[in-house]
């Protein structure tokens, strides 16, 4: 930050954070547990949300609620884990995010393996932070069974009938453009 914050912004800074990270957690809980009215409250009245895919892109709370309806309906059991999370402010009401996460559920009857990444927009609306925007990408989406065997490859997305390849890493500018030391040289 180029400003200087007050000790009371730098409080309520802290407290933001923490409400930001709560609001990730808990989302997890709420998709496991099926909790419709916990998802609603997790979206800003126009938030997105959507995936690289382009298999999900609903904007508006009700429009993410069908979303998820529909997801639901090829899910099995659901266990969503939060790993780590990056927070920068944008302003005092405006946040943006990194957070990886992976999954442990069943889709159609076989159990599967997930490794995602959200990166969201956070708002505070109505006194609370919400998300504004969810775009999820994967890793991989693999049978558990197939895990050890898939790995390797870049289509690793095996959620639908045509595998499909994974989003990250290979799909990043970073790792495109990454050029590995020629041997001989120290690094």
């Amino acid at each position: 930050m180029s400003e200087l914050l007050t000790i009371e912004q730098r409080v309520r800074r802290l407290e933001d954070r923490a409400e930001i990270r709560e609001l990730v957690s808990r989302y997890g809980f709420v998709i496991d547990d099926r909790d419709v009215d916990g998802i609603a409250d997790l979206f800003a009245t126009d938030a997105t949300f959507r995936s690289q895919d382009a298999v999900l892109g609903a904007r508006g709370r009700d429009a993410i609620i069908n979303q998820f309806h529909q997801r639901f309906s090829v899910l099995g059991m659901t266990h969503h884990f939060t790993h780590d999370h990056i927070i920068a402010f944008d302003d005092d009401d405006h946040a943006h995010g990194l957070v990886s996460s992976h999954a442990e559920l069943v889709r159609n009857g076989v159990p599967m393996l997930v490794a995602l990444r959200y990166a969201d927009k956070y708002v505070r609306e109505d006194g609370r932070w919400r998300f504004a925007d969810r775009f999820l990408t994967f890793c991989y989406y693999l049978d558990v069974r197939q895990y050890a065997d898939l790995l390797t490859q870049r289509k690793r997305m095996r959620a639908y009938e045509e595998p499909r390849d994974a989003d990250w890493p290979e799909g990043t500018p970073t790792w495109q453009a990454y050029q590995p030391p020629r041997s001989g040289r120290s690094g």
